[in-house]
């Protein structure tokens, strides 16, 4: 089934119902909660995204603790020492895969953990900066191996998305407008005298920061009766030039998978956040959680999962039903964006007439109904056979058949 001896992890959070549950805690919400205390769990899948293990944690339990756990959980109750790990850049970060190091160089220890996960933007720049000055932009078009020094016995894979770039590049444009308005108000009010004093200007332009979140960007000077601006269009190009850019770090060696190999692994990532969508809203309901004793929330996760294993056989068996696509195309480019559909055909016109014509039932289709000289019911008498020549359409003289009998 597993081939590969691939394992996807994620964690995600859902919010409780009361005040005791013995696992709940305020965190950071997956679900835009907030003020609501939560609890986390995080779901083992393989590559198709088919649960395997689901383990829940306190509602303040960071991505990398749970990843902690859910490795001693894989080597110790399942048995399990050779596996590749695939995790999103904030569960797989640079102190866990030291110790899965640890782990993979115990003497008395058979266990052998590979990982695939991303770098952090933190990491990107700095990769970025020593291209930068070494003259190697890096454009990738395709996925392009690496064998960096500060990262001994791992390979780096660099791709771009164009579409994400474009996006990117369109929404800080429209930040950086959005800012430099609240700026200039801010500027303005500061030289017609109704505002002043360093602590409050500081005040407006924090919350004009915090809003949209590219402060970054800008050269502040603020005194107590003037304060100017311009942007820092260095640090615009710089983070221009990381647009679409994502760089995958894996320990995996090549001849058990190529570059496009890897970023496929990465991208079924995507099907854990299918499970997620399934047991919280799609097929199944998780919320509303009303426990108190963590045994029973556990129990509740676990009921959840076996469903949402069921269901994601269910969908397996029943893809002809649903017109899903049982054998997508393979891409000879894993970064290149998907293909647009093609075109509907137009509509034929409607067929019409010319003239107006009466219309008539056809003799080999219609039934004639007469009423029954007992009840007056309507019964039905085979018609006649078919001849070429048309129906022709009744007259005034005679009633139609189809009529209803006079009442008495």
């Amino acid at each position: 089934m597993n081939p590969g001896r691939m394992a996807l992890f994620d964690l995600s959070s859902s919010w409780v119902t009361g005040r005791c549950c013995e696992l709940a805690a305020h965190g950071y919400s997956r679900d835009g909660k907030k003020g609501c205390q939560q609890i986390e769990y995080g779901v083992l899948t393989d590559p198709d995204g088919r649960p395997v293990a689901v383990r829940v944690f306190a509602g303040n339990t960071s991505d990398p603790s749970a990843f902690t756990q859910i490795v001693e959980v894989i080597k110790d109750k399942l048995a399990i020492q050779r596996l590749i790990l695939v995790g999103d850049r904030g569960m797989i970060t640079g102190a866990r895969i030291d110790k899965l190091r640890e782990l993979n160089d115990t003497p008395d220890d058979a266990a052998c953990f590979d990982w695939i996960t991303a770098l952090r933007a933190v990491d990107r720049q700095t990769r970025s900066r020593r291209r930068a000055a070494a003259d190697e932009p890096v454009r990738p078009a395709r996925p392009r191996r690496d064998h960096p020094p500060d990262y001994p016995g791992e390979r780096l894979i660099a791709c771009r998305n164009p579409a994400l770039a474009a996006e990117r590049a369109r929404k800080r444009q429209d930040l950086l407008a959005a800012t430099d308005k609240e700026l200039a108000h801010i500027a303005e009010r500061v030289t017609k005298g109704t505002l002043s004093g360093a602590d409050k200007i500081g005040i407006e332009v924090g919350r004009v920061s915090g809003k949209f979140k590219v402060g970054k960007h800008f050269h502040l000077t603020i005194t107590d009766t003037a304060f100017t601006y311009h942007r820092d269009q260095a640090a615009i190009d710089a983070e221009a030039a990381l647009d679409g850019i994502y760089v995958l770090r894996t320990s995996v060696d090549a001849q058990a998978l190529d570059p496009a190999a890897i970023v496929e692994s990465y991208k079924k990532l995507a099907n854990v956040e299918r499970d997620f969508r399934i047991i919280k809203s799609d097929d199944l309901d998780l919320r509303p959680i009303h426990h108190r004793l963590q045994d029973r929330v556990k129990a509740h996760m676990l009921i959840c999962m076996l469903a949402c294993y069921l269901t994601w056989h269910l969908r397996k068996a029943w893809a002809p039903l649903t017109f899903t696509d049982q054998a997508p195309p393979q891409r000879d480019n894993p970064v290149a964006p998907h293909a647009a559909p093609p075109p509907p055909k137009p509509r034929p016109p409607p067929n019409t007439m010319t003239t107006a014509t009466r219309s008539a039932a056809s003799a080999t289709c219609s039934h004639t109904w007469a009423p029954s000289p007992a009840t007056g019911s309507a019964t039905t008498t085979p018609t006649s056979k078919s001849t070429s020549s048309p129906t022709p359409p009744p007259t005034s003289a005679a009633p139609s058949t189809l009529s209803r009998p006079p009442s008495h």
